[in-house]
């Protein structure tokens, strides 16, 4: 009776489930990833009743690949999964996304509040009664948790769960019990948008730091830009490219900011990674007396192991929630207030000029010869002569990752890889849904490199791709098995062996009408050559599917270096 008087309350009531979709819906999801299940089934019924698509995955891993990938190109995402064996399936997937930054609101359908209290032995549980097991697990790499277990403070946590999403860039974790997802919640709640923006800076506190970073950036002789992953993730891009632009410094990226700056300006140097740099571009950072830091991550694979050598006395690093100037740091200070200010007011800057990037290949690397194989050195620069603006270019941890490092790329490509959490087979699922993004949002072409070893973990997310009727071109570098492994330990073992697939059979074994799929085999330079001057192959009008043959010890130079530094880490005592 307390339930009747409540709903009876309430002006505009609305079932909790859609209030859910809804608040999605309006923050930019259009297509919800996840894979069915009993506990989330009445749950999904609501997904078309608003105006979203329900994208069936093949299992929740490459869910939660999908889901990232769809993310990092509309800027949130959704996965819907049932509790236990299908959360847990998706875990890995969703740690990456926590790691690298990546907003993604995973939904679990869950057994009713009543089985909970009544700690009823059900499937899909431990059998011990505890159904907070999971969720638990799932807390360290959720940046909130929301459980809808009363319909009195639901739309309350559903609101603040997603702002979390967006705000930290992160994954987070709700619960729908099968009892509440019929429950009735305010809907007049739905005419206010969710606030989206972070609070501004303290305007004393900011603008001392920017005087403080003009400061330097006015002393400093020779600065130059260096942006990374953060500045893509948490929503500066605007910024960056003004301050790239305006400024006329010479700018580089890190591997994980790949696609974050237009490497089509002058002032583009390059990949800055340690030892592991392009052409020049080592030199030139490691000697400037002043590096602007947007957004770093530091880690192993994104430095060349660690290899990076610029001193923190040289350095004004600018992140999410603070500032550091030097050894120098402001908590609570924004990077996107800083830079805007610091772009009005900056005026003239001292610049020396760096290195230009290119797509350049070496007279040596270009022989054509015939039956001359694929390596990397001439590869990599080809396919930066090859993309297109705008294209999305997905690639696999291993030797597409450290490859891409040497291609140049057009304005507007959006750059997706998992520098930091490195999961491999996680780019075959990131394709499908930076596909399905690309498709809502103009069709852009997209395009995966992905090894044949990572491919094997994934390969049955290409099925989605052809029930959804993406268009992806996929490149799987066949080379024999695990690469990157091979360098760090192991060259010839037999645990960095795969079996040798049919790779290019699996789109009609999937289903895919041969009138909107068609497969290549490429072995020879010149083979590649052909096809990269094929207009028709360029134009991305259905999936197109390349088995694209190197040999089994070729690697990028920036993977040896990164897989020995990696191999004496591992070594320590």
């Amino acid at each position: 009776m307390a339930s009747d008087i409540r709903t009876s309350e309430l002006k505009s009531p609305i079932d909790v489930a859609e209030y859910l979709f809804q608040r999605l819906h309006e923050v930019g999801v259009r297509g919800v990833h996840g894979v069915p299940g009993d506990y989330n089934l009445v749950a999904l019924d609501y997904i078309p009743k608003v105006g979203l698509s329900w994208i069936g995955n093949v299992n929740e891993l490459n869910a939660g690949y999908a889901a990232d990938g769809y993310a990092r190109v509309k800027g949130i995402a959704a996965i819907v999964t049932t509790f236990g064996v299908g959360e847990l399936s998706a875990i890995n997937a969703l740690a990456g996304a926590y790691s690298e930054y990546v907003p993604v609101v995973h939904i679990v359908g869950t057994p009713s509040t009543i089985s909970q209290k009544s700690e009823m032995l059900l499937h899909h549980t431990l059998g011990n009664g505890n159904f907070d097991v999971f969720a638990d697990m799932s807390r360290n790499v959720s940046c909130a948790t929301a459980k809808l277990n009363d319909p009195y403070d639901a739309a309350t946590l559903i609101d603040h769960a997603i702002r979390e999403c967006w705000v930290q860039s992160r994954p987070v974790y709700i619960t729908l019990p099968t009892d509440i997802v019929q429950k009735k919640v305010e809907g007049e709640r739905l005419k206010t948008p969710i606030d989206l923006k972070h609070p501004p800076n303290d305007i004393e506190k900011e603008d001392y730091v920017v005087d403080v970073v003009l400061k330097y950036l006015h002393a400093a002789k020779n600065p130059v830009i260096l942006v990374d992953a953060c500045a893509q993730r948490h929503r500066v891009l605007e910024e960056v490219h003004e301050l790239v632009e305006k400024s006329q410094l010479p700018t580089f990226v890190a591997p994980m900011g790949k696609g974050a700056v237009n490497e089509s300006l002058p002032n583009y140097g390059g990949v800055y990674a340690g030892n592991g740099s392009n052409k020049g571009v080592r030199e030139r950072v490691e000697s400037s007396d002043l590096v602007l830091s947007i957004g770093a991550i530091k880690s192993d694979f994104n430095t060349a192991g660690f290899t990076y050598k610029v001193s923190q006395l040289a350095t004004i690093d600018f992140h999410s929630t603070y500032v550091r100037v030097r050894y120098s740091e402001y908590p609570g200070v924004r990077m996107q207030g800083v830079l805007r200010k610091v772009i009005d007011r900056m005026g003239k800057l001292n610049i020396q000029a760096g290195p230009v990037a290119s797509n350049e290949i070496s007279k040596e690397d270009g022989q054509m010869a015939q039956g001359e194989v694929i390596n990397h050195d001439w590869l990599w620069p080809r396919v930066g002569q090859w993309l297109q603006p705008d294209d999305i270019v997905i690639t696999e941890t291993g030797t597409a990752n450290f490859g891409i490092w040497e291609t140049k790329f057009p304005k507007g490509v959006t750059a997706l890889s998992q520098v930091l959490w490195g999961s491999i087979g996680y780019s075959v699922g990131a394709c499908q849904g930076a596909a399905l993004a690309a498709k809502e949002t103009g069709n852009r072409r997209t395009i995966l490199f992905v090894g044949d070893g990572s491919f094997e973990l994934t390969a049955q997310e290409v099925s989605t791709m052809i029930r959804q009727d993406l268009k992806p071109i996929i490149f799987v570098i066949c080379n024999e098995g695990y690469t990157i492994e091979r360098y760090i330990h192991g060259m010839d073992a037999s645990y960095n062996d795969i079996a040798q697939w049919k790779y290019k059979e699996l789109v009609h074994v999937f289903g895919a009408d041969p009138k909107k799929s068609k497969t290549f085999t490429v072995k020879s330079k010149q083979e590649a050559e052909d096809l990269f001057r094929d207009e028709e192959f360029a134009a991305a009008k259905y999936l197109q599917f390349v088995e694209l043959y190197m040999p089994k010890e070729d690697a990028p130079k920036a993977l040896k270096l990164t897989a020995q530094a990696s191999a004496d880490n591992n070594a320590k005592m």
